[in-house]
Order: structure tokens, then sequence, then C-alpha cells
């Protein structure tokens, strides 16, 4: 027990400079961009005179230093303050709220089809290797591997919402759709929900086609697999109870990798989608330049990305009580 709480302890002692990093490195990345806001504001407004821009340069903090640009927004992230959206007119943290829980809900959705799906047919191509389900699930995971994600959700607003006519195109919910109840509610979100999340999924769940059916593979060599089959255990049982769990450590590894490019994948499916998300407020943020609003979502996405991965390293400890007492 002793040797978990300091393996957690340490984990969550990472997580400060981690987020030290990644604000600098945002910060930096972002300052290598030519122009800034003010400059985007003057294009949109067909130019502007020399004392305009500088007064509005004074007014957003881009007159001094980059240095002490960089000083000043970290004293603000001291007091959780993300700044200043010139484009929204609002503050970053307020507009980060109000577009989080659809990227959450986005994410969490196609992750859970992925997880599911993909293990169960790893399991599946598992059981019956080198069948004909084992190669037709290899053919289907390879094809999703390889087709880009934008591709396919054009693809599926093609076919379903423009010739069948079963889905809507885009958004989130009905425009003005009165609905009676949360029932209502909740399948609307759902038709709406439905295309990006399987677009956004497709890629991921391919993944874990391929590392269940691998892992599954390993441990069915193992000596307690077949000692549990010679006393008459039943092979999905077997599957199930005893090689899937034992198995669940590479699943669970590239759960944690995944989580970064199914946040940075978001911005291309919520753009496609028209789905109001941080990820298709990034989009809109890169073309006006706005600086706050990009770090803030640059620094939502990582923070929570190590947040997930942290999550994932604590449930090593769960499945497996060894890498407590090892890692350190």
């Amino acid at each position: 027990m002793g040797n978990r709480l300091s393996y957690i302890a340490w984990r969550l002692a990472q997580v400060i400079p981690t987020a030290l990093i990644i604000v600098l490195l945002a910060f930096g990345l972002l300052q290598l961009a030519p122009g800034d806001a003010v400059d985007v504001v003057a294009g949109e407004s067909g130019g502007a005179t020399p004392e305009y821009m500088e007064e509005m340069r004074s007014l957003y903090g881009l007159d001094v230093p980059r240095w002490q640009q960089f000083a000043n927004y970290v004293g603000a992230l001291a007091r959780f303050d993300l700044g200043y959206s010139f484009r929204e007119n609002m503050p970053v943290s307020e507009l980060l709220m109000t577009r989080l829980p659809a990227t959450l809900l986005l994410s969490l959705a196609a992750i859970v089809f992925a997880l599911v799906v993909g293990v169960l047919l790893g399991v599946l191509a598992a059981r019956y290797r080198g069948s004909a389900l084992d190669g037709a699930i290899a053919v289907v995971s390879t094809i999703g591997f390889a087709t880009p994600l934008f591709w396919i959700g054009l693809i599926m607003i093609v076919i379903f919402s423009i010739h069948l006519r079963w889905l809507p195109v885009a958004g989130m919910g009905t425009v003005g759709a009165d609905h009676a109840n949360w029932f209502a509610y909740a399948r609307d979100l759902g038709r709406h929900l439905l295309m990006p999340a399987f677009s956004l999924s497709l890629f991921f769940l391919s993944m874990y086609v391929r590392i269940t059916r691998s892992a599954i593979l390993e441990v069915y060599g193992l000596d307690f697999v077949r000692t549990a089959r010679a006393k008459g255990l039943r092979e999905w049982r077997l599957i199930f109870s005893h090689i899937l769990r034992n198995a669940a450590l590479p699943i669970v590894t590239i759960t944690g990798l995944e989580l970064g490019g199914l946040l940075s994948g978001a911005v291309v499916i919520e753009t496609v989608f028209g789905w109001p998300g941080i990820g298709r407020l990034a989009y809109d943020a890169v073309f006006s330049r706005d600086l706050n609003l990009l770090l803030g979502i640059f620094l939502c996405s990582s923070f929570l990305v190590v947040l997930m991965n942290l999550i994932v390293d604590l449930l090593y400890v769960v499945l497996d009580p060894r890498i407590g007492s090892r890692q350190r």
C-alpha cells in the first residue's frame, strides 16, 4: 500500500513541471507566427492609422517585449485568468466552458465506441485466428487505419445526409426545435452525434483491434491458460475472465497515447460537421490570430491529455500492483 501511495504522489508531482513546460512551449510557438491580433483587425477593417494600431496593441498588452508578455501571462494563469478574447468579446475561461462540454461529449462517445467495438473485434479475430473472419476484420481495420478522418466525415455526409436523408448534416441540435422532454432532446442530440463520433472513432477502433488481437494471442500461450483449458473451462469464459484481463495493460497504454490524437482529430471532425466544440473554436482562432484564445485552448487540451494519462498511469497500479513498486 505504501508503494502505491508513493507512486501516485510521484506521478502527481510530475504534473506541475509538465504544465509549466506546456505553457512555455505553447506561448513560444505562437509567438513565431507572423503578425498579431491587431494586424488582423486592421486588415478586416480595410486599414487603420499607426496611432490606432499602437493604441490597440497597448490595450491588448502587445506593446511590451515578449518575455514580459510571457511573464504577464504566467502571472494571470496563477490567478486562474486565461485572458480576454478580442474576437469573441468575452473572457477565454467563460468561452472555453461553453464549448468544452461539446468536445468532451464527442471525444467520450468516440473513445467508448472505439474501445468497446475494437476490443470485441480484436477478441473475435484472436479467437478465430487464421479464419475468413480474422481476415475480414484485418481488412476493415486496415481501411479504417489508413483512411483520413475528414474524408470519412465527408463521405458519411454525402451518403446519410444528402442521399438517404437519415441524419442531419451538421450542428449539435436542430435549430428551433422545441423538445417536449429529455428523451426527445437526447434523441435529437444522438442523431447529430452519430456521424461525427463514428468518423472520429474509426481510426482508434482499428488500433484497438490490432492491439487486442496481438495481446490476446500473446497471453494464449501462457501456462495458466493451458491449465485452465485442461480443467474444462469454457473458451469464451476463459477469454473474458482471464485472458482479456491479463492483456489489458497494452489496451490501457494505447488509450493513454491516443488521447492526444483524439483531441487533435476533433479539430478536423468539428470543422467538417460544424460541431460547436473547442476544436472548431481553435480553427477559427487561428485565422483571427486570437492569441489568448489559442493559448487557452492549447492549455486546456494539453491539461486534459496530462490528466487522462495520469489516470491511465494510476490504472496501471490497479491492474498490476507490481508497477507501483517498480516505477519510482
